[in-house]
């Protein structure tokens, strides 16, 4: 009897990591700013726990680092093979969460490491909607600058980014961020496409 309380007790005492799965250990160690817990977790042989979700909010690693602003962790968190594009419970892609948060350098390392700067949320809202309707004009640039197209229209009210610009005096300057990219030519484009 002795033994079998011995053996409860080391069991209880053990410690509150092992009693976690190696998902919420992950999640714990980039909200923690844990690097060297992260990798430790991101290197076992066939992880693909670098796009593992926060089962409440649909978050990953990457949801994480934009959130809390941390262009270290992005670049880390792509390196270590992140999907860009990935999706949270309400269709948030790290671009647009960048976007909802004014956070122009966050997009600008995205979008140089091929995150598409387009897909839209569960609403449609792409990340330039989102940052017009903010009448943030530094990320409307940053957006413009790595392909963001205005006229992709969302499917609440079936209006573009610059539908919404153009209702307002004072998004005049997005307006005319917008306009210079349809005049710029595409990058790369070689012969009739």
């Amino acid at each position: 009897m002795r033994l079998i309380c011995l053996a409860v007790a080391a069991a209880v005492a053990s410690p509150a990591a092992a009693q976690f799965s190696d998902s919420y250990n992950f999640l714990k160690a980039v909200r923690d700013g844990d690097a060297a817990k992260a990798k430790s977790l991101m290197d076992r042989p066939g992880s693909r726990i670098v796009d593992t979700r926060d089962v409440t909010t649909g978050d990953t690693a990457l949801h994480i680092a934009v959130k809390r602003r941390d262009v270290p962790w992005i670049n880390f968190l792509a390196i270590g093979g992140a999907n860009l594009n990935v999706r949270d419970k309400e269709g948030m892609t790290p671009t647009a969460v960048a976007a909802t948060l004014a956070f122009a350098d966050g997009i600008r390392v995205l979008a140089m490491r091929d995150a598409d700067v387009n897909l839209p949320n569960a609403r449609g809202e792409t990340p330039l909607i989102l940052a017009v309707h903010r009448g943030d004009l530094p990320t409307v640039r940053v957006l413009v600058e790595y392909g963001a197209n205005p006229d992709l229209k969302d499917m609440i009210a079936g209006r573009s980014a610059r539908d919404y610009a153009s209702e307002s005096r004072r998004a005049e300057p997005m307006l005319k961020v917008m306009e210079s990219a349809k005049a710029k030519p595409k990058a790369g484009a070689i012969g009739p496409f």
